[in-house]
């Protein structure tokens, strides 16, 4: 444990109901427990009925549905009074009102639409007819919805695929579209986000064409200046957009640890026998004599002195009677995690300070093993025995499986699908040891499943049948699922919004909650469970998306152009770049050109250009050879290393193998087998300078910002027997290149620079390899993103520059702004890189340093020291002003 933290309660100020809301709509919620509502509420509703586009940045269980349902229904049923008032006329059919509602799951717009029924019943009200319609529902279904609904929840993606390229069979709902909700909208960022800030202003387009002019409402976490955001977001100037940031609804009191894995004991056995890939190993090494100090010694260290920190790790409390009793749960979590509450655990617990008191007090983490180390970033910290640690995934099963024997309601996040299959297998089977019943509560939930499977997991956790969910951040968003207990967090989730949304989840209506961030081995991690203000005490980030990228902007326009010919006039609704890439277009033959504007005249689709998720193309479907049931889906851009054939699969708990991948038909045959095996895939990346857009010197180096292609093929795969992760073979596989065309920051490191860092030839690539490790690590602290939405290279030699080159570039076709905001902090990035390889308390690399969780080379060679005396000769160069 590194930090503990107690976020104080907060009480709520409620504000009475508007005037013009409609009374049978305030019964409703008054019958559902609303008796007033909270004042930010009535703030965003008055501003939304008064017709200005508005954006609700509150925290996470705040109440912003109702800020927008209130109006949106309100309107609807004022329209459908008025129809009544003269039924025979078609007009006045016409006039019914209808509202937009825009999600980024499918899982948040039925959970939406659950609740919105349990609204109109207890309001006793059944004149507003809902629905929602994507890509899931029938074509009866969505011709009921087309001729009826007036309220319609969806998502971006059907919103392009489907209901735009065929506007005119929704002529009814465009022709009287009052308002867009747009939920959660800080999830619209980078690539994503330019793509559904243009599906909106193609929306505005068509909306106008049918006469109509709807206001937008704008829900979203708390986030860096929502005003601008949300006006970038709409195509509309910030003065146009009110923002409402003052919370006033009330919170219980949450508990947030910082947690760091204990090391694994001592062993002769390989590194690589302990861990999985994904979650790759530290390097023992021995330690230095000149920075050993007495794990007794509690004084302040000296420079060269470490802080040995941790705690001794004592088995898991057992579960035990009265569970369900709130006062006996809150001392079970006490025990799951002393020292964390008003409520001490009995005994130390599995989290205590080596003398069993479980103390957090700041300085006095205890001094047995378990925690890392207490650096500041400006010095080496190192403690004896350099041992690997626990994996996240690990920590997080054996903590799930404590918190559900304790009768706790919990969520687990995870970074991946696999992550997730995992933790909830493990935490199965650590309760099958305490008691067969609790291992049917754990479930994983995911990406990929049917839809059928999301929505019965999403009842059943609400309910109570399920008391935990491992899941990846498809439940990081507004489904509403309240009174849990605590949230587990397995690694950085790439944004403090992302955190502050996942961690919202405990303790939601006002009730206390518990929230645990485990680090993994990644230097990002590492750097923030040592530095809490980096968490607690900095601002959330702002949404980043540049709609006039014109690798996302030309299919937009497109699009735009097959659902209604581009007028002059319009041009200006998709940014000043919109002219130039018209006739870039019109010159390659995609659009025409004629006087009265631009055409789309191909057979095929437009809206088939583009993925708005950048997955790659359509998702490839995991079918069961025998029996032919479809089992999942896969996002195409992962296919290749996850359902190869060979790969093992894995499905709520059940291991298929994959007997043939079909790219060309988007189907991975699998048959279900029992195996002892994992498979991770082998692959291999080049990089190629296309044009370079900025240039600066630092001396002898070269910082670049520019285009290029990276090319990525898979080659191979391992299998290795689970849960050694003993190697069991290695298999090649033949599948095609696959080329992305992004944007890139890059620097270069002279024959001269590598001299004077006293790094020798031999050297180089292992210095040039660690210090891009560590930078791609580093760049989210200053973009908005995660490492995941980066890739780099680096090469002693690179064709294009003709010296030691790093390059990191954005994972995402034309870039998002990532390598690009590099390039502008180049110095900030390249100092913060260099420190925290300093700190990291190993001595020749570590995957809290050096080693990546994606290296396609097997974090091989890497050479830590090389690194930072390479780093420091390249910033000895840097511009003082930055």
């Amino acid at each position: 444990m590194t930090h503990v933290r107690h976020l104080p309660a907060r009480t709520g100020t409620q504000a009475d109901w508007p005037a013009w809301a409609d009374p049978d709509l305030v019964q409703g919620y008054r019958a559902l427990g609303v008796d007033r509502p909270w004042l930010h509420q009535v703030e965003a509703a008055d501003a939304a009925w008064s017709g200005r586009h508005t954006v609700l940045a509150t925290s996470t269980g705040s109440g912003k549905s109702l800020a927008f349902w209130l109006p949106a229904l309100s309107t609807a049923r004022a329209a459908s009074a008025e129809s009544l008032l003269d039924p025979g006329r078609i007009e006045s059919v016409a006039r019914r009102a209808t509202t937009l509602y825009l999600c980024p799951t499918k899982a948040l717009a039925a959970d939406q639409l659950a609740a919105l029924d349990r609204l109109l019943v207890a309001g006793r009200t059944r004149d507003v007819r809902l629905s929602t319609c994507d890509g899931d529902t029938s074509l009866d279904e969505r011709r009921w919805v087309q001729e009826h609904a007036d309220v319609v929840l969806t998502n971006p993606d059907f919103l392009h695929f489907a209901l735009l390229p065929q506007h005119r069979r929704w002529a009814r709902l465009l022709g009287s579209l009052r308002y867009v909700v747009v939920d959660e909208c800080h999830a619209f960022r980078g690539v994503f986000g330019a793509h559904v800030g243009l599906v909106l202003r193609r929306l505005r387009r068509l909306a106008a064409s049918y006469g109509a002019t709807p206001t937008f409402l704008l829900a979203s976490a708390t986030t860096s200046d929502p005003a601008a955001s949300a006006a970038r977001l709409i195509g509309v100037d910030p003065s146009e957009v009110t923002a409402v940031t003052t919370d006033a609804s009330p919170a219980g009191r949450k508990t947030f640890v910082l947690w760091q894995p204990p090391e694994l004991p001592g062993s002769d056995a390989p590194w690589s026998a302990l861990l999985p890939a994904d979650d790759p190993w530290a390097t023992p090494l021995a330690l230095p004599r000149h920075v050993t100090r007495s794990a007794d010694d509690l004084s302040p260290p000296g420079p060269d002195d470490v802080w040995a920190t941790g705690a001794d790790v004592t088995p898991p409390p057992p579960a035990f009677p009265g569970a369900e009793d709130p006062v006996v749960l809150s001392e079970a979590l006490a025990a799951v995690l002393p020292g964390l509450g008003d409520v001490p655990g009995p005994g130390a617990g599995r989290f205590g300070g080596s003398d069993g008191s479980g103390d957090a007090r700041p300085g006095h983490l205890g001094t047995g093993e378990g925690s890392g180390p207490l650096g500041t970033g400006e010095r080496v910290v190192a403690e004896p025995s350099d041992r690997p640690r626990r994996t996240a995934t690990a920590e997080i099963a054996d903590l799930l499986a404590d918190l559900t024997a304790a009768g706790a309601r919990s969520l687990a996040f995870t970074r991946s699908r696999r992550g997730a299959e995992s933790v909830a297998a493990t935490t199965r089977a650590h309760l099958l040891e305490i008691d067969p019943t609790f291992a049917t509560s754990v479930q994983a939930y995911r990406g990929g499943y049917l839809p059928e499977e999301r929505r019965a997991l999403e009842a059943a956790i609400r309910s109570g049948a399920l008391r935990a969910l491992a899941t990846t951040n498809a439940l990081e968003l507004g489904v509403d699922i309240s009174g849990l207990d605590a949230v587990l967090i397995a690694g950085w989730p790439g944004t403090r919004v992302s955190l502050w949304q996942q961690a919202g989840r405990a303790g939601r209506a006002g009730t206390d909650g518990l929230v645990v961030l485990v680090a993994r081995e990644d230097p990002l991690d590492t750097f923030l469970v040592h530095h809490a203000e980096a968490i607690f005490d900095t601002p959330v980030e702002a949404t980043v998306f540049d709609t006039t990228n014109p690798y996302v902007l030309a299919p937009h326009l497109c699009a735009a152009a097959a659902e209604q010919p581009l007028r002059s006039e319009e041009l200006d609704l998709f940014g000043p770049r919109t002219a130039d890439l018209l006739a870039e277009l019109v010159e390659r033959g995609t659009l025409r050109r004629r006087p009265s504007g631009w055409y789309w005249t191909h057979n095929e689709q437009a809206s088939r250009l583009t993925d708005l998720r950048g997955s790659g193309g359509d998702p490839v479907r995991v079918v069961e050879s025998v029996t032919g049931r479809l089992l999942g889906t896969v996002d195409a851009a992962s296919a290749d290393s996850t359902v190869h054939d060979g790969a093992v699969y894995v499905h709520q708990g059940a291991s298929f193998v994959v007997d043939e991948l079909r790219l060309e038909d988007g189907i991975a045959l699998v048959t279900r087998r029992d195996v002892d095996y994992g498979t991770w895939a082998r692959w291999v990346t080049t990089t190629e300078i296309q044009s370079v857009d900025a240039e600066v010197p630092w001396g002898p180096i070269t910082w670049g910002f520019g285009s290029v292609d990276v090319t990525t093929q898979v080659l191979g795969y391992q299998r290795k027997r689970i849960p050694d992760l003993q190697v069991l073979g290695t298999e090649e596989l033949d599948l095609p290149a696959r080329t992305l065309r992004t944007t890139a920051v890059w620097w270069t490191a002279p024959a001269e620079v590598l001299l004077a860092a006293g790094v020798t030839v031999e050297a180089t690539p292992g210095a040039l390899h660690a210090a891009e490790h560590a930078s791609i690590g580093l760049l989210p602290l200053l973009a908005t993103c995660d490492r995941w939405d980066l890739g780099g290279l680096s090469t002693a030699l690179h064709v294009d520059t003709e010296q030691a080159t790093v390059f990191v570039h954005d994972a995402y076709p034309g870039g998002a702004g990532f390598a690009e905001r590099g390039f502008t902090l180049g110095a900030t990035w390249l100092r913060a890189t260099r420190d925290a390889i300093a700190a990291c308390r190993c001595f020749a690399g570590c995957p809290a340093c050096v080693q990546s969780p994606k290296c396609g080379n097997a974090n091989n060679p890497l050479d830590k020291a090389a690194a930072i005396r390479l780093l420091t000769a390249v910033l000895t160069h840097a511009p003082t002003a930055s």
